[in-house]
Parts: structure tokens; sequence; C-alpha cells
């Protein structure tokens, strides 16, 4: 099967950054937008130049400081805002403009307040412009999870005619279900006529939970671009996961024909980043990237995967950056781990009979203290 490869698109220093509290400094973006380099993230969207003149400068400043991955700012389908976005990323190896206007009857009659003929005048306006001023231009359609199918395609096709070369499907308020989701995306994809000039690309929100599967439904799709987030940060609920579109595509080759190159091993040390960046802690049992998601205290796995790690493991922990995986001592946990860890601290019992007596004392103590460190272990071997 041929595998064609998906673009990932980071949207954290944007869209991650509309977390409320999550703000960051020019510095600390940088900072961000270098980790995301290593990674080797396709398309980094630096900001919303027009939004402050920080906003402006920090996508500069990133634009200047990445070399590889290509650099994006976020702008209205006003022609100020193309102005000043194509301004900002200016000094990029690569660059794009990503611009956007609302789709949904409810946008278009409440926010907007213009008729559906007037908006796809704009946004055609807005390509034409933004394509006028740097050769790589996206165009979203804002609250497409909700707009007509017979208007998205009218619209896609008139700016992708325009100059458009990713059109951008978001799922602006988290509402889609898997199936029907990329069902519309399969849909747009075959009734476009000139669909094939574009890469199809979706933007995911995790209002009900469903952000990873709505973008990988429409991978299966066609979608040939993810717009995500490291740790999944985001307005309201968050965004799809960057770290679980990833290691999902790559766990299971078998089912997705896409690739995405990425180097994994930084997937933890860019979390563990953005989190000390934002002050948003990473909940323990968060897919990949939480303390959890490698530990195991369950006597029955401990001794599975002492045997064998893929009796309970999918993925190594060392590919996605943690040094390993770890063995939580507590009250679930089996002999096997418990005399496993003891060797480790240069304990070895020389009969059954001395294990099982330790191994009754540490199950003691592990009813009284939820998780044992070395000192309590030691403890249990010199009474």
């Amino acid at each position: 099967m041929h595998k064609q490869p998906l673009v990932i698109f980071d949207t954290t220093l944007r869209d991650g950054e509309q977390s409320p509290g999550a703000t960051m400094s020019l510095a600390e973006k940088v900072q961000i937008a270098r980790m995301l380099e290593k990674l080797n993230v396709d398309v980094i969207e630096a900001g919303f130049a027009i939004a402050s003149p920080g906003d402006f400068e920090a996508v500069k400043a990133v634009a200047l400081a990445v070399k590889d991955s290509r650099i994006c700012s976020l702008a209205r389908a006003l022609d100020k805002d193309i102005e000043v976005a194509a301004e900002a990323v200016s000094a990029a190896n690569n660059s794009r403009i990503h611009t956007f206007i609302a789709t949904s009857p409810i946008h278009m009659k409440y926010k907007l307040q213009m008729e559906p003929d007037a908006v796809i005048d704009q946004a055609v306006r807005a390509v034409t412009k933004a394509r006028n001023l740097n050769d790589d231009v996206e165009f979203s359609c804002e609250d497409a999870g909700r707009s007509e199918f017979d208007f998205l395609c009218k619209i896609i096709e008139k700016v992708i005619a325009a100059g458009a070369s990713t059109i951008n499907i978001p799922d602006t308020v988290g509402y889609a279900m898997p199936q029907q989701f990329g069902q519309m995306i399969g849909d747009l994809i075959q009734n476009i006529p000139n669909a094939d000039k574009a890469i199809f690309s979706i933007h995911c929100h995790n209002d009900l939970g469903l952000a990873v599967a709505n973008s990988l439904s429409s991978v299966l799709a066609g979608a040939r671009q993810v717009e995500c987030t490291i740790n999944g940060l985001g307005e309201r609920a968050g965004n799809a996961s960057l770290e679980e579109i990833v290691m999902a595509i790559r766990t299971r080759p078998d089912f997705f024909n896409v690739t995405a190159d990425i180097n994994a091993e930084f997937l933890v040390p860019t979390s563990q980043m953005v989190s000390d960046i934002t002050g948003f802690p990473v909940q323990p049992n968060k897919a990949i990237v939480g303390s959890n998601a490698f530990a195991h205290e369950s006597g029955i796995h401990q001794d599975g995967v002492l045997k064998n790690p893929e009796t309970y493991e999918i993925m190594r922990a060392e590919t996605v950056g943690w040094d390993e995986n770890r063995m939580v001592l507590g009250k679930h946990s089996g002999r096997a781990a418990f005399k496993n860890h003891m060797h480790k601290l240069g304990v070895d019992f020389d009969t059954y009979e001395s294990l099982r007596e330790a191994f009754n004392q540490f199950k003691i103590l592990a009813d009284k203290k939820h998780e044992l460190n070395d000192s309590d272990l030691l403890s249990v071997i010199n009474g």
C-alpha cells in the first residue's frame, strides 16, 4: 500500500495560546517553535499577526528563528489582516498565509451579518490578495462542521480557483461525530471539481472529547493535513492532540495509508516544555505524554510487561521520549515486580521464604502508603 505524507500543522502558538491563561512571551514562543522544529513539524502557525503588536513581533521572531518548518500566520479575510500577516512571515525560509471566514448559517447571520454570496465574494478577494503576497495560501471555512454542504462545495471550489492550495475544514465548536465528519470530508473531496488542486485539512476542537477521533476519521477519508497542538492545548476544551495523532498513525500502519515524518523522541520533552511555559499541567493519564502513560501498578500487568513489554504496551516508552516504562510499587503490585525492583536496588533473596516474608511486609506497608519509594522498600528489608 502506497503511503502518502500527512502534513502536521501545529497551532500551539496560535490556537493553543488562545486558552485562557496560556499567554506566552515572545521568547517563550521562540523556544517552543525551536522545539517544534526539532520534532520536524511541517507547518508552525506562529500566531495571529494583526491581533496585537506583540503577536506581530512574535510571529516575526519565529519566522527568523526557524529554518526548516514552514511558518504561518492567521488572518481574517480582510485586506489589512492579510497584509500584516504577509509582512510578519516575510523573513521565513518557507511561509504561509492562513485566511478564514465563517461559513455556517448561524455565523453568517449573527456574527458576520452577511449574505452567503457576499461571504463567497469576500473569501475569493482575500485568497486572491493573499496569493499575490505569498505562494502558499490556506483557506479555512470557520464552523464548517455546522455549514451547509452545498455552500461549502461552492465556496471551496471558488477559493481553490483563486489560488488556495490548502483547504481547511474546521470543527470549530467540537460538534461533529467521527463517522459523520469523515464522511463529510470524503464527500467534499469527491464533489468539488477542482479538489485535486488542493490539500484538504482538518482542525478539530475537543468539546465532546472527539477531536482526535474526528481528525483520524478525516485522514481515512482523504484529508492530508491535520491541525493540532501539543498536549491538546487550545481554547475551551482544546484541540486535537499532536502526540496522539502522530502515535496513532505510527502505531497502526496497517490501518492508515499515511505517514507522519515526526521525530517522536521529542514528544515528551516538547509536552513538558509547553506545560512548564503555560502553567497547564498534563493530566497523569494523558495518552503518550502523561506520567502514567507507561506506568504499571497492577501485579498482573507488571508480570506480563516484565516477561514481554508487548503484553501491555503497544509502543515503547523510549520512542516518544520517556527514559523507560515505570513499575509503580503499591498495594496492587505483584511479587515479580517487587523482586525485580529489589534486584535493581541490589537486594536478592536467597530463598523463596525470605522473598515471601519481605513481600508480605511490603504489602502491609503498601496498604498504608499509596506509592512506595526506594527508601520505603529498603526499610522492608532492614526492618
